[in-house]
């Protein structure tokens, strides 16, 4: 017998903190779409600036003649005018550029990144809101690390279905890049179950994701039996049904026993 915290394994993305900004935390694609706006942006800072230099200068030069009595007044006070409308859509301009967030080619050095996990509206309550999930990448090993909840713009996608989560995870190492999908384990609430526990490797997949193991009947025959994963912890899982207490299970070439009873190789 063994017991461990209830967790539920799922995907998520890695995303752009949500304190960066102007920056959209949802998807790649737009951060695309932010890119286009961040070149237009930056151009219409560059023409601001231009055009408030070159006001700047005609007030200079109203302003000479007015003093050398070459000029007018009232052109000087219109040069005065243009100047302030060239700085107001200057600072309008920086304004908003700055709410669009660093340049998105900063965005790959992001030293905090956030988790957005997808989870079904029906599954949200389950979730232990208040404790970390672990991440993990995906199709390779590596280390899994500890991402804390976070507070973030409500998301949610309506035709799948589900409401995001998001997670913030120290990425100071640049380990994970915005965009990438990862692997999440996430607490389940209602605190420990207890059953019978058995390592990872004695567990068999079928192609419908069925979860088996051999059990030994006698000295030479082992029989496979179905079971149920209730939760998984690093290397060890928790049944939810489908063996007894005392049932001996192979632990090591459980794949091999499979592909000799399917005639699949392993």
């Amino acid at each position: 017998m063994g017991g461990f915290g209830l967790t539920r394994d799922t995907s998520g993305e890695i995303v752009v903190p949500g304190g960066v900004g102007g920056v959209p935390i949802n998807s790649v694609s737009n951060l695309q779409q932010l890119g286009t706006q961040q070149v237009a942006a930056d151009g219409e800072v560059a023409r601001s600036r231009a055009q408030l230099r070159l006001a700047r200068i005609a007030l200079d030069r109203a302003a000479a003649l007015v003093r050398e009595e070459a000029g007018s007044v009232r052109a000087r006070d219109e040069a005065a005018a243009q100047l302030a409308t060239a700085k107001a859509a200057a600072d309008a301009a920086s304004a908003q550029r700055r709410l669009l967030g660093p340049p998105i080619r900063l965005l790959a050095s992001q030293s905090i990144v956030w988790v957005r996990v997808p989870v079904f509206g029906s599954d949200v309550g389950a979730i232990e809101r208040g404790h970390a999930a672990m991440v993990r990448p995906l199709g390779r090993n590596g280390a899994t690390r500890a991402a804390r909840p976070v507070q973030a713009p409500p998301s949610a996608n309506a035709v799948a279905g589900t409401v995001d989560l998001y997670f913030e995870l120290n990425n100071r190492d640049r380990a994970y890049r915005v965009g990438q999908r990862v692997g999440v384990t996430l607490p389940i609430a209602g605190g420990r179950t207890q059953g019978l526990s058995l390592p990872t490797s004695a567990i068999v997949r079928d192609i419908y994701g069925g979860e088996w193991v051999y059990a030994k009947t006698s000295p030479d025959i082992f029989l496979r039996q179905r079971i149920e994963v209730a939760s998984t912890k690093d290397d060890r899982v928790i049944l939810a049904r489908g063996l007894t207490p005392g049932a001996e299970v192979v632990t090591a070439g459980a794949a091999e026993l499979f592909g000799t009873e399917f005639g699949v190789a392993h």
